[in-house]
């Protein structure tokens, strides 16, 4: 093969290289986006993310502190099921969730401001409300303790020099 023949292969081979990363990149272009199943949410997170939608004062995102709420606000929030897209049991699930937290335990302080869903103060968080909350801040944080602190199990096989004898009847 002379020198001719060789730089015309490479030549060849050159354009038949473009062409290959030419297509692929066509290709990579007509790709269709991947199509992504829509996760199951828990119905108490989507009924917290609706109230935070509608009700942000009341109901604000983290890291904002939360507030106490108004003693009965489920009744008011009900009254906004339709506006909200929930069902009554999802709203509870969602309100129960939210006052179930270390930060609404936190914010739990005797004469807080109690929050309705307009972010008004409506009445104070009482004496004995407040030392409520502090318990329960206590029990959390010590379920907590004990589900990190638990030591596992183990199942220890027998010695290998243990004879295991059958049984006879």
């Amino acid at each position: 093969m002379g020198f001719e023949q060789l730089a015309e292969l490479r030549d060849r081979l050159q354009a038949e290289k473009v062409q290959v990363q030419t297509d692929s990149t066509k290709q990579r272009k007509r790709k269709p986006p991947l199509q992504t199943k829509p996760r199951e949410q828990d119905p108490a997170v989507e009924a917290i993310w609706r109230l935070q939608k509608h009700f942000p004062l009341a109901f604000p995102v983290n890291p904002a502190p939360k507030f106490p709420l108004k003693e009965g606000i489920l009744k008011d929030a009900e009254q906004h099921l339709e506006l909200l897209g929930i069902s009554s049991e999802q709203l509870k699930q969602g309100i129960a969730t939210w006052c179930r937290g270390s930060r609404y335990w936190a914010s739990m302080t005797e004469n807080a401001p109690r929050l309705d869903l307009s972010g008004q103060a409506v009445g104070t968080v009482t004496a004995a409300q407040a030392l409520h909350a502090k318990q329960q801040a206590q029990r959390q944080r010590g379920q907590e303790r004990r589900i990190q602190s638990k030591p596992k199990k183990r199942i220890q096989a027998p010695a290998a020099d243990t004879a295991i004898e059958p049984i006879v009847d």
